[in-house]
């Protein structure tokens, strides 16, 4: 696998490489020495999966606060997402910007996103499955969100080809305040 840098400070696109012959191929999807080796936060604590039925579904954004702050390897293994982070650490280099990248069945990518980032995603076909390797389990108590369209990041989601599906409380989280 190759780690690729982004403009995140600590996050990284996970490429596959493909060991293949006549009956298809094989491909290491996660090395917790070698995020170490690259000072990543290992992943491997939950794995959690989900389902989205429509096109332009929008989840997120969501993190948990400290001490149970979470790193992340996402990937999508049906459809397509428009995968986002953003940089909610005040000591980070990259503090409040945000970087996207396409993740599908067909590109086989991962976003690693370390703890202290918020994430979100918008599905891009209709059918999309998501799996995410998490570096800390869920703790309902720490589950904080920011507002998707938050004007301190900015972020240019992709435009909708019809209305975006959201959950309620998706639509409710309030702005960013540092």
């Amino acid at each position: 696998m190759k780690l690729l840098p982004t403009p995140l400070q600590g996050a990284h696109v996970v490429e596959l490489e493909l060991l293949g012959d006549e009956r298809g191929w094989f491909a290491r999807t996660y090395d917790e020495s070698l995020f170490a080796e690259h000072g990543m936060q290992r992943v491997g604590v939950q794995a959690n999966s989900s389902f989205n039925a429509a096109r332009d579904t929008l989840r997120g954004l969501h993190h948990q606060v400290e001490p149970y702050a979470e790193a992340k390897l996402v990937t999508c293994v049906r459809g397509a997402i428009w995968d986002v982070g953003v940089d909610l650490r005040p000591d980070s280099d990259t503090y409040l910007r945000w970087h996207a990248v396409e993740l599908s069945a067909d590109n086989r990518r991962g976003f690693y996103l370390p703890a202290g980032l918020a994430h979100g995603f918008q599905t891009l076909t209709e059918n999309c499955e998501v799996q995410y390797l998490m570096g800390h389990v869920y703790v309902p108590e720490a589950v904080r969100g920011v507002r998707w369209d938050d004007p301190a990041f900015a972020i240019a989601w992709p435009e909708p080809h019809e209305e975006r599906t959201m959950s309620a409380k998706d639509r409710e989280h309030a702005d960013f305040v540092p």
